[in-house]
């Protein structure tokens, strides 16, 4: 078990049953939140509050943020190191830029300060369950060090590589849930409008090599339509925007996730933004003239 304060900023639909995980676990949590709201429910949980950025790394020697994208995370970070205790460790499992990631973890060692980038994938349900998979890019030593506190938010842990690694290997993940997603979204129109049930085909599909985690996790949105964000349209939009950039910046072609991404515009264009990402079953449906 970690000692000391732990820090956490963020709290979201994930960020708040990750941070109640590490409270359950008997973590001295220090938290801070820019919605008074979310971070007065955890007070009320024994959590600490802080009004500022610069108070809650005087007073942490590990933090956390788990914050929407590259432009928060930026901010947030260069605002900790402000007040950061040398020695200290921030761990930021936001999903972010790659090199973003590496640019911040320089700027956090220049400082006497570790710093990781461990995003996660699993969305609510993995969060509340504390059975996240964390890929965590950074020095060796620095991972040891946060990895009781993984264990508690997370069930598969891995240790991907150097800074930067984590935000690449993310990328790479929301590629593949992303298309799998839009796959199962075609498979399920096509079975109902050809008449069969789409519980049943889930059912089917479940048994063979089609059997995929987002078909799992995402099964009971598929069958009632009813969206109610883990993993909201907007967020993902943004983490494909990611991977594309990050694709160019390596010379790799991503032709699939290009056409998905505009998938995700297309349901933001629509007002759809705030819904869960496996809404991208209502533009399949609408592309083929059925109503969901």
């Amino acid at each position: 078990m970690v000692s000391g304060k732990v820090g956490f900023v963020g709290l979201g639909i994930m960020g708040t049953p990750m941070a109640r995980n590490l409270m359950r676990a008997g973590y001295d949590l220090l938290v801070y939140n820019r919605s008074a709201r979310n971070a007065a429910r955890l007070a009320e949980e024994g959590a600490g509050v802080v009004d500022n950025l610069r108070e809650l790394a005087e007073r942490s020697s590990l933090i956390i943020t788990m914050l929407p994208g590259p432009p928060e995370v930026e901010e947030v970070t260069k605002n900790l190191l402000e007040g950061a205790i040398e020695g200290s460790l921030i761990i930021d499992m936001s999903t972010s830029s790659p090199v973003l990631a590496r640019e911040l973890a320089q700027s956090a060692r220049e400082r006497g300060v570790g710093m990781l980038d461990a995003p996660v994938s699993g969305g609510d349900v993995g969060a509340i369950e504390g059975t996240l998979s964390i890929m965590a890019g950074g020095a060796r030593e620095d991972f040891d060090r946060a990895s009781p506190l993984f264990e508690v938010m997370g069930g598969n842990v891995v240790h991907v590589g150097e800074a930067g690694a984590g935000q690449l290997t993310k990328a790479a993940n929301q590629i593949v849930v992303a298309i799998v997603m839009e796959a199962t979204s075609e498979a399920l129109v096509l079975a109902e409008r050809s008449g069969v049930e789409p519980q049943k085909l889930i059912e089917a599909l479940s048994g063979g090599l089609a059997a995929n985690k987002v078909m799992e996790l995402k099964r009971e949105k598929f069958l009632s339509h009813e969206f109610t964000p883990g993993g909201k349209v907007v967020y993902h939009l943004k983490d494909l925007g990611i991977a594309l950039e990050t694709a160019r910046e390596y010379g790799v072609s991503l032709p699939v996730t290009a056409l998905v991404k505009e998938m995700f515009v297309s349901l933001v264009a629509k007002g759809r933004g705030g819904w869960d990402h496996s809404a991208i079953l209502t533009l399949v449906e609408e592309l083929s003239g059925q109503e969901g």
